[in-house]
């Protein structure tokens, strides 16, 4: 590949100046060098080559291991079961070429006889021409042209002399096949017979078969990758603004030579900007970048070196690395799990794998529809459902049925918005945050509590989690299309309030929140849109999967995330599961999240489900419990704090007084959050006057009166 207009920076030697680039001194010792000794660009080389396997031809791969030390026997062979799979490997494929080919030989042979009889011609036309000598035709008629009979006369008496021998040289061929072959064919044995066969025909068919024309097809396809090497590298991050070749302290340097990773997928080497540019500046250019090595966006990735700011590693992948999926999830093992180990999420884009520490954190996955949000966070459910002591609760906003089999083991569940045998969805989100909200308080002032010994840091742990006498258990909360709950009238004050508080102050008593919206950007306006973008931007670890823009991919991995290079709307429509995780670790990795469709999760939910009733740990709706005891009767309850002599209450004492009697229930409830539940009973709000000041309240009689027309009903 040349470049049209080669600068002269394009064409130097990189040879001749290896040994200055893997001391990373400055360019300008290896232009001088460059001009005293002029060499071939790197840039004439082939495109799209196969890589060596081992790496660039000039250069080592990267040392490996704690001693920086290549391993002297393959990983693939170091060890007993790295032997096995290896051999299974290759017989696996060995076995599938065989099963290939073997289908097709009638075809093969069918075409192989074809160019066979075509190369009988061509072969004799050679031969024929070979023995004419029709090469001295040329040299003959220029002496004639030249009137020269003498060369003429020598010329046709070497050509007769040549014609004589060669022909007696072509009559012992044909006389050795003429009666050779028939003798060959009545006393030679069948499996002679055939190999001669088939290697004639083999040798006929390759001189007559074009060479565009393959007679065998290829079992396996051989990928086709972009050579990279340091010259292009240079050009790209020239191009893309990170540096100047021809001005003092602007030039790149390399911090190692270029080599192929030890996966075998890529090549990667260490990029030292300028003085003055920063890591940030290079994951902003990476479009550049991208484009100035001529490959696409999700081939490069740009990995941050703790060395220095300036000084990051530069990883170019064969192919798209992210549009192969990770396979399905090993949690498909069944076995018990443990909420205090990371939750295995994915593998990032060099086949890594990544796992997400859910204790003490909340998460929050935002994605378009349909490009697998539900799916990531399942995937993190069903690693907290294998835990026998982890209490679930799951409230699915949306209703679908990817959340349904958690009824297998959630303590509280909700689905949808419809009314259901279990209750009202909307009332059973509200109970259920209402008792997470007491739970929470009740840990902070028995941990406070607790002596030294028992609980050093005076916050929860693993042993306090286990054992039963404590009755604290860690929580998972996981809230799909959470947005729905935002959006449900005046019922949604009390639910964002409780969010709020609880996503906020939550995770630190072992209560952490996995929440899942398409509609990241608020619903509605006013406080609830406020409380909205409070529970969003309180999410310490965020995983975006596709979105519509770059606003929205910021408004899921937080702000900031655009201008640092991490962009979720450039993934393309194609990926389904993949998605950028952010605050998780100190890298921000492309994840291609484990798959667990609806069978997978029904297996591994059963399995959880035994492994709970094991452990005695099935409670709430999962063990059968009837939560609808729990839904409060909120007008039992407002009549039960008018006194008797009372013909009627304001709101805003209605309120006060069942924050005071009932906090349980009602200790965050407002005056205008219980004027709409029992308005909503058919009681009418009107004005009731109270130390000569008149506000609005309901009256008893019609308090009475909606009681009697439930019971009627």
């Amino acid at each position: 590949m040349v470049p049209q207009n080669p600068t002269p920076d394009d064409n130097f030697d990189w040879t001749a100046a290896e040994a200055d680039v893997k001391n990373v001194v400055d360019l300008d010792a290896v232009r001088t060098r460059r001009d005293s000794e002029p060499g071939e660009t790197h840039f004439e080389v082939t495109l799209d080559e196969s890589p060596t396997p081992g790496g660039m031809p000039v250069d080592p791969p990267p040392p490996s291991g704690p001693a920086g030390r290549v391993p002297i026997v393959p990983v693939g062979w170091s060890t007993w079961p790295n032997i096995k799979h290896s051999i299974r490997q290759t017989a696996a494929v060995t076995a599938y070429r065989c099963g290939f080919h073997a289908l097709r030989s009638p075809k093969y042979a069918i075409v192989a006889a074809f160019w066979a009889v075509v190369g009988l011609f061509r072969l004799t036309g050679r031969q024929i021409r070979w023995w004419w000598v029709t090469e001295q035709y040329s040299l003959r008629q220029a002496t004639a042209d030249a009137n020269d009979p003498a060369m003429w006369l020598k010329l046709h008496r070497e050509v007769k002399a040549t014609r004589t021998w060669r022909f007696i040289v072509l009559s012992a061929e044909a006389m050795t096949v003429v009666i050779g072959g028939p003798i060959l064919w009545a006393t030679a044995p069948w499996w002679a017979l055939a190999l001669t066969i088939t290697a004639v025909v083999a040798f006929l068919a390759h001189l007559g078969r074009p060479d565009d024309r393959p007679i065998i097809t290829p079992a396996t396809v051989s990928g086709r990758f972009r050579r990279v090497n340091p010259d292009i590298i240079l050009r790209a991050y020239y191009a893309a603004g990170l540096g100047h070749p021809d001005k003092p302290h602007q030039q790149i340097s390399f911090g190692s030579t270029m080599a192929r990773d030890t996966s075998g997928t890529g090549s990667q080497v260490s990029i030292d900007l300028p003085y003055g540019k920063t890591f940030d500046d290079a994951v902003k250019a990476r479009g550049a970048i991208a484009s100035g090595l001529d490959v696409a966006v999700s081939q490069v990735f740009i990995t941050r070196d703790p060395s220095s700011h300036r000084r990051h590693t530069l990883w170019v992948a064969d192919r798209d690395p992210l549009a192969q999926g990770a396979g399905r999830t090993p949690l498909l093992r069944c076995k018990p799990t443990d909420i205090w180990q990371p939750a295995p999420f994915g593998l990032d884009e060099r086949g890594n794998k990544v796992c997400v520490d859910m204790m003490w954190n909340s998460i929050l996955i935002g994605a378009q529809p349909r490009q697998g949000k539900t799916f990531a966070a399942r995937s993190l459910a069903l690693h907290c459902a294998l835990d026998p002591y982890v209490k679930l609760t799951v409230l699915d906003g949306g209703g679908k049925p990817d959340w349904r089999k958690f009824a297998l083991v959630a303590d509280r569940y909700a689905f949808g918005l419809a009314m259901t045998r279990d209750g009202d969805p909307a009332e059973i989100v509200l109970e259920a945050l209402r008792e997470i909200k007491a739970d929470v308080q009740d840990r902070y002032e028995r941990l406070s509590k607790l002596p030294v010994d028992v609980c050093p840091e005076g916050k929860l742990t693993r042993e306090i989690a286990r054992d039963p006498k404590y009755k604290m258990p860690v929580r998972a909360v996981f809230l799909d299309e959470f947005q729905e709950y935002f959006d449900l009238g005046d019922i949604s004050k009390e639910i964002a309030a409780l969010l709020v508080y609880l996503v906020k102050v939550a995770p630190a008593a072992g209560v952490f929140f996995v929440d899942a919206t398409q509609r990241p950007s608020g619903v509605g306006g006013g406080q609830i849109a406020q409380q909205f973008i409070s529970f969003r931007d309180n999410h310490q670890i965020r995983f975006s999967l596709r979105t519509g823009s770059w606003q929205v991919s910021d408004l899921v991995l937080g702000s900031g995330a655009y201008s640092e290079g991490h962009d979720s709307s450039t993934l393309l429509p194609s990926y389904k599961g993949v998605g950028i995780l952010r605050g998780a670790s100190d890298a921000t990795p492309t994840v291609r999240t484990y798959l667990a469709d609806a069978d997978d999760a029904e297996k591994i939910l059963i399995a959880a489900r035994k492994l709970r009733e094991a452990a005695g740990t099935l409670s709430g709706m999962a063990a059968g419990e009837d939560i609808t005891r729990e839904v409060r009767d909120v007008l039992a309850d407002v009549r039960s704090v008018i006194e008797r002599n009372e013909t009627g209450a304001q709101w805003e004492e209605i309120a006060v007084r069942l924050a005071d009697r009932l906090p349980e229930a009602y200790a965050d409830t407002t005056a205008e959050s219980i004027s709409a539940q029992v308005r909503s009973f058919g009681v009418r709000s009107v004005d009731v006057k109270r130390n000569g000041k008149a506000l609005k309240g309901a009256k008893t009689d019609d308090i009475d009166a909606a009681i009697g027309r439930r019971k009627a009903a």
